[in-house]
């Protein structure tokens, strides 16, 4: 495993901890949720990201950290609510659960590795803020596609913007777990 995968397998890990603590307190409410509203609430995250960036402070004590992990969740949920579209049972048992979040993070990871076999790990001159930017960006695009009903002439679907999410979301906390190690 080189460096990035290490890093990566580590965040994730912290992540589906954090899921599946929520699963067992609140079941999988969150099947109620039309996937608009769960873009929404990605939105919202992203968007306190960035306004806690731009006044450098927040005044709720939960900073960028949980809401990165919020958003990687958020979007793992996306994808699992695509993937389960037709079927409408609100509860998914705790195994089957499981393995659906791993099914999504697989693909994920697999094209984390590709993209940055190609781009070269370019994401780690970036900005964590540029990160932000860029998340925000792509929740305008999925938002407009789901205000198309799905449809595109030449993008990407909704999912590999669920997809990209996560990988930039985990690449901000990657760079905010360094930074905090260099303080």
């Amino acid at each position: 495993m080189n460096q990035t995968e290490i890093e990566y397998r580590k965040i994730i890990q912290i992540c589906q901890d954090l899921f599946e603590k929520k699963n067992k307190d609140y079941g999988t409410s969150w099947r109620i949720l039309r996937l608009p509203s769960i873009t929404d609430q990605i939105f919202i995250k992203a968007q306190r990201i960035r306004t806690i960036q731009d006044n450098g402070f927040s005044k709720v004590e939960e900073g960028e950290v949980p809401e990165f992990i919020g958003i990687i969740n958020y979007c793992v949920m996306a994808l699992i609510q695509q993937k389960l579209i037709d079927d409408t049972k609100i509860e998914i048992p705790f195994n089957e659960l499981h393995e659906l979040y791993n099914q999504e993070i697989a693909e994920v990871m697999a094209l984390l590795f590709n993209k940055n076999h190609d781009y070269g790990e370019a994401w780690r001159d970036m900005r964590v803020s540029s990160m932000t930017d860029i998340i925000l960006m792509k929740l305008f695009r999925i938002k407009q596609i789901e205000d198309n009903q799905g449809k595109t002439i030449v993008s990407e679907g909704i999912k590999s913007g669920y997809q990209d999410i996560i990988n930039y979301a985990v690449f901000c906390l990657i760079k905010l777990g360094q930074a905090q190690a260099q303080q």
